[in-house]
Order: structure tokens, then sequence, then C-alpha cells
């Protein structure tokens, strides 16, 4: 029985490696290609915000204990349809949505993913809600979209972005920044930010590590619009 649960574990460990929709970690530019500004010059600058269209709150747990709510104001004139997707599913009005599940990775110093409300279900049934996370989730347009666009650039803490698996793989799955994220500009779609509750955001960043694991279960407990 044990070597049966190993085995299910280190299945759901390689394929998450293998097509989990996750942000590249900081490791992979060098501080001194920031410095230098190496990727302004790559993907030509741009702003790092928009007028907002609509606001959405998540409400967060920590193994159900209140962390407080996270208000995120959304761009909707520059990227309509992934601003649709993120509130219909903050909303529920589709009938699936954020409500119930879990920031699964949380990297300090660089972001809170969330989002995979289809595999944390899943990964429930073996009583752990890491391992299995970080493959699945669906948007309300099928299982994933492409990007609308790359007009705005990753513009440091509370950036809300969408997570993928490469081009055009935009699902559900979304992180917050909580640190400057520059190599992400031109790979993933900035369609928000953090507009109140960033203290929360804190919190939360506070409960991960560096392999993305979580102290605690994070959850979204509630969602909608303000």
């Amino acid at each position: 029985m044990k070597q049966s649960c190993l085995a299910i574990l280190s299945a759901c460990a390689v394929f998450q490696g293998a097509s989990a929709f996750a942000p590249a970690a900081p490791s992979v530019v060098s501080k001194t290609q920031l410095q230098m500004g190496f990727l302004d010059n790559l993907f030509g600058g741009g702003a790092t915000s928009a007028d907002i269209t609509e606001t959405v709150y998540f409400d967060v747990t920590s193994d159900g204990e209140s962390l407080g709510r996270i208000e995120m104001g959304l761009y909707g004139d520059v990227v309509p349809k992934t601003v649709d997707n993120f509130k219909a599913l903050c909303t529920g009005e589709k009938g699936f949505g954020y409500q119930g599940s879990i920031f699964h990775r949380i990297i300090p110093g660089f972001m809170c993913q969330g989002g995979d409300f289809t595999n944390f279900k899943r990964s429930m049934m073996y009583m752990t809600h890491v391992p299995c996370s970080g493959t699945g989730g669906k948007s309300i347009y099928g299982r994933t979209f492409p990007d609308e666009n790359f007009d705005i650039r990753h513009g440091g803490p509370g950036t809300l972005s969408m997570a993928n698996a490469g081009p055009n793989t935009n699902g559900s799955q979304f992180f917050i920044c909580t640190a400057d994220t520059p190599w992400l500009d031109g790979k993933h779609t900035v369609f928000g930010k953090v507009t109140k509750g960033m203290d929360v955001v804190r919190k939360m960043e506070s409960l991960g590590s560096q392999s993305g694991s979580t102290r605690t279960e994070v959850k979204i407990s509630a969602s909608g619009t303000v």
C-alpha cells in the first residue's frame, strides 16, 4: 500500500513538472541582465497599469483561519476577454470557479499562484493539497484560450497575471506578483492589479517556500465582484 501511494505521488510530481501552468522562477534570468535593462530592450517597455473597469475580490483563509480580503482591479479595456474569464470565475456564474480552491504554489519574493480548481478537487481524494495541483483548471471558453495581448508589463508587487503552460494556453490559473518580475513580460498576459489587501498577499507569501509548497492550506473561501 505504501509503495502504491508513493507511486501515485511520484507520477503526479512528474506530470506537474511536465505540464504545470506556472510562470518561470527568477533564476532563469541573471541579475546582470535585469540591471542592464535587458528585458526592457527585448520587449520594448510599455505601460505597467491601465484603467480599472471591474473590481473583484478573494476572501482568503489559512487552514480555515481568515487572512482577510484581497480586492483586484481588472483592465477590461485592454484585455476584455481575459477579464471576462477571470470575473466569471470569481462569481461562479458559469457553474464553476475559484471559490473553495487553493493557492497551490507560493514562492516568497516571487508570486502566489492559484486557479487550479479541477485537479485540486481530484487531489483531495489522496488527502493532500499540493502534489497533484498546478496542471488543471479551465476557462469559460473551454480548456484554454489564446494569449490576448502583452500590452501591459508586469509592474511589480500586486500585479495580476495569467499563468500558462506555454503560448496560447490560458485557462483559469493566475498569479499575483510579490516582487518585480520583468522576465515574464511578453510571456504572460497582465490583466489587473491588487487595489486593496496587499497585506493579505504578504501573509500568504509568508506561508510559502522556495519549492512552491505551502505550510498551510491557503484557500479562496469566497470570491465575487465588489
